[in-house]
């Protein structure tokens, strides 16, 4: 069975390269479903509390979220750089309260403190996917990620493990131990 949460992200980006209105600065609002799947716990009757689907995820993915994200050959990218040195707010300002912990894969890197996400790939909603499933998978069972934007939309599956785990009886989050590291349950 799946369990399904949906994250919205405000996002500030452009095409590099491409012709077209989407080579301009633009934003977007964009939705993204996870699916997680595994075997339905007796006694807790779910496979994941959604809530904590949305947590896991809005932990790394935040940094998304009223951020710019340029392509890494984007030209725009040393000039913005620029004027937030110019501005003192390269490293961080204090109203920037929307930090994730930074991070640095293949396909991305973000760096919450001027909320900015560099890419190797253009930013369309195929290579939103492929970087959150990259950024997710050895956190969640992800069976399914959809992301929409503005009127474009994709979606992709991937094989899962049925991993099975116990569960809190209470609030249905996996045991450390025998232990619920949310609300102290002992199994």
């Amino acid at each position: 069975m799946r369990s399904f949460t949906k994250l919205d992200l405000q996002y500030a980006h452009r095409f590099y390269g491409f012709k077209g209105e989407a080579q301009y600065l633009h934003g977007h609002t964009g939705v993204l479903t996870i699916e997680v799947e595994d075997t339905v716990n007796m006694g807790v009757n779910m496979v994941f509390p959604c809530n904590e689907i949305q947590k896991t995820a809005w932990d790394v993915l935040k940094n998304f979220d009223h951020a710019l994200v340029l392509r890494e050959d984007d030209p725009l990218l040393p000039a913005v750089l620029g004027v937030y040195e110019q501005q003192g707010i390269k490293d961080g300002a204090p109203t920037n309260s929307m930090r994730g912990e930074a991070f640095k894969t293949e396909l991305a890197i973000a760096y919450p403190e001027c909320r900015l996400v560099v890419t190797k790939e253009t930013m369309t909603v195929e290579g939103m996917i492929k970087i959150v499933y990259d950024l997710l998978k050895d956190k969640l069972n992800i069976a399914k990620l959809t992301f929409t934007s503005g009127v474009n939309g994709a979606s992709q599956e991937y094989d899962t493990k049925n991993q099975n785990k116990d569960r809190c009886p209470l609030c249905g989050i996996e045991l450390q131990n025998g232990v619920c590291p949310k609300c102290g349950y002992r199994h």
